[in-house]
């Protein structure tokens, strides 16, 4: 349910559109500027400042990268559930500013860190209490982001009205316009920040998204007179849940014969289908029995039955809707356990590589995912603004080709990314080994960084074909009142991602140990490795995930929507009051 008119602004001029987005966007921005420029270079800070030894520094910022892409979950819940898009993301802002203060802090103060190693000493690593602090730290950065991430997305798509003719291209846009503005700031994020953080000091380096979170605070706020505002219709999950109870009770029953016997109320499904009402559909026919009428369901008329025994068609197929989404979700973790590795051991390979422009200036290893980003905005942009109008001469669709066909490109370019990136460091390693470097941990290798471009430009391109489509795969598919729990689902699969690379990697660091001391993944010397065993692995991975992903894609059926009209009332359904 809107509130009161979410179009209208006293009178003046209609509610949300493109002038909602800059202080929309301007929120998205400095978050991505706080958990990029943090993460990017997350790993130097942990094995540098903290003195973790490398695997365990990998584990913690996928986990953290994990949890964070987990939170998105609960915010969705508050939003749907609870106090709507708008409050959330203000509230979560303001936790989030807490994380970045607090992580600041534990940066300037000497004694929130271990001190600096000194010539052949053993450093020393954090103590529990200054690893108190910087989890701590990250966990309400993780909080704050699980209420911006998922409601940001679909707070900026609520702004464009869906049944507006003039508005029906804008939304789809508004995802490449969401990820090119998330790119970009992701972008500041690994060069300025980084370079920031390498060559002044993490103080300032933390210190300037903390600020500039506290103004896009009051940016985002000081736009509320301008935004569509949808009310919460209820918590999406105690729906879902309502039904599965509804059809267990009632799996004794045989099915109807007629599905237009099925119990249809269009005043208690009024908030949860502005956009139109969710028609039958025979498949997971189980569920259709949560909807029979039964003796017990009948009530006075003008009362609203006991949901917890009797739902609608349309909150049936609302959870039919997000059963189907399940498998294609699934299907982009392991694109992100291959991405992550960008943020782990590329950046650990780029660390033993020659990274000079020029003889006085030389690329911090954390910027290297410039790449990633210059690619991923270099391929959203031509397909914004070139490959759409191509593709719609021979499909016919406003959009270019369908979300599902955008995210298999993206599959197939990521398995050739994780495929290079075993080719180059096995180039890597033969540079080392020809210059007599290959027991030197911390040696530079003369061997020019740039080797490492394609595997990061490849993961850029196939993001932005695969996770774009992923979130619009999400908002077009899910129930209109569940757009916010459907778009954190895009974080979780993120979340599963980075979960996925830690248990992958303790996996592989544990069971190819050799008795000599070798490992596929050392802690101190990556030249004595076998990472590129690694790369493949994550090769043949991505190779069986894409066949199971076609599978799923040529199954998957679209949500089926009737859109509300007079003039359309043929599946009027069974009234409370007729028993069956």
């Amino acid at each position: 349910m809107e509130k009161n008119d979410p179009t209208k602004n006293n009178g003046s001029r209609p509610k949300g559109g493109l002038i909602t987005m800059p202080f929309i966007f301007s929120n998205e921005i400095c978050e991505k500027l706080a958990v990029v420029g943090f993460n990017t270079n997350m790993i130097s800070y942990l094995t540098t400042q903290l003195h973790m030894p490398l695997t365990k520094a990998a584990n913690t910022l996928t986990n953290f990268g994990g949890t964070a892409s987990l939170t998105p979950l609960l915010g969705a819940f508050i939003s749907d559930a609870c106090v709507g898009r708008f409050w959330t993301i203000t509230v979560a802002s303001i936790i989030y500013q807490i994380g970045m203060t607090s992580l600041t802090l534990s940066a300037i103060l000497p004694q929130l860190r271990p001190p600096p190693c000194t010539g052949e000493q053993v450093c020393q690593q954090a103590t529990a209490g200054q690893l108190g602090i910087l989890y701590g730290s990250l966990l309400l950065g993780a909080l704050g982001s699980g209420g911006i991430r998922p409601c940001v997305v679909a707070f900026g798509a609520d702004q464009f009205d869906e049944t507006d003719p003039k508005q029906t291209t804008k939304t789809w846009k508004y995802f490449n316009w969401y990820y090119f503005v998330m790119g970009a700031s992701m972008l500041l994020a690994v060069t300025v920040l980084v370079y920031i953080q390498d060559n002044v000091g993490w103080g300032w380096g933390l210190g300037i998204p903390t600020i500039a979170m506290f103004l896009s605070i009051i940016t985002f706020v000081g736009g509320y007179p301008l935004y569509r505002h949808m009310d919460p219709a209820g918590s999406p999950f105690t729906r879902l849940i309502q039904v599965c109870v509804s059809a267990l009770k009632k799996r004794k029953l045989a099915m109807v014969s007629d599905p237009n016997l099925l119990y249809r109320n269009e005043e208690i499904d009024a908030s949860i289908s502005l956009g139109g009402k969710l028609v039958h559909t025979q498949q997971m026919t189980f569920f259709d029995k949560a909807a029979i009428v039964t003796e017990e369901d009948i009530v006075k008329p003008g009362e609203t039955p006991n949901l917890w025994r009797l739902n609608t068609v349309h909150r049936v197929e609302e959870l039919k809707s997000v059963i189907r989404m399940g498998p294609i979700w699934a299907s982009g973790i392991l694109l992100i356990t291959a991405y992550a590795q960008q943020n782990t051991f590329s950046l650990e390979q780029a660390k033993t590589m020659d990274r000079h422009l020029t003889k006085s200036f030389e690329i911090p290893a954390g910027s290297m995912t410039v790449f990633t980003m210059v690619s991923m905005l270099s391929t959203i942009a031509l397909y914004d603004l070139v490959l759409v109008r191509i593709f719609r001469r021979y499909t016919g669709l406003d959009r270019g080709i369908t979300f599902l066909h955008r995210m298999g490109i993206g599959f197939v370019i990521s398995v050739l990314a994780s495929l290079v990136a075993g080719f180059m460091e096995v180039k890597r390693k033969e540079a080392a080994l020809a210059h007599g470097l290959q027991d030197k941990a911390n040696a530079i290798i003369p061997i020019s960084v740039f080797w490492l471009v394609p595997q990061y430009s490849l993961h850029g391109i196939a993001e932005a074909f695969m996770s774009i489509g992923h979130l619009e795969f999400f908002y077009d598919q899910a129930p209109e009142s569940m757009r916010s729990s459907a778009t954190a689902l895009f974080w979780t699969s993120i979340s599963l991602g980075n979960y996925v690379s830690t248990l992958l990697v303790s996996v592989i660091h544990k069971f190819s140990a050799g008795a000599d001391g070798s490992n596929w993944l050392p802690d101190n010397n990556l030249n004595k490795g076998k990472l590129e065993y690694f790369y493949w692995l994550l090769t043949v991975l991505q190779v069986v995930n894409l066949v199971y992903y076609i599978c799923c894609a040529k199954l998957y059926t679209y949500k089926p929507i009737q859109i509300h009209s007079k003039d359309n009332e043929s599946e009027d359904g069974v009234e409370l009051g007729t028993k069956v």
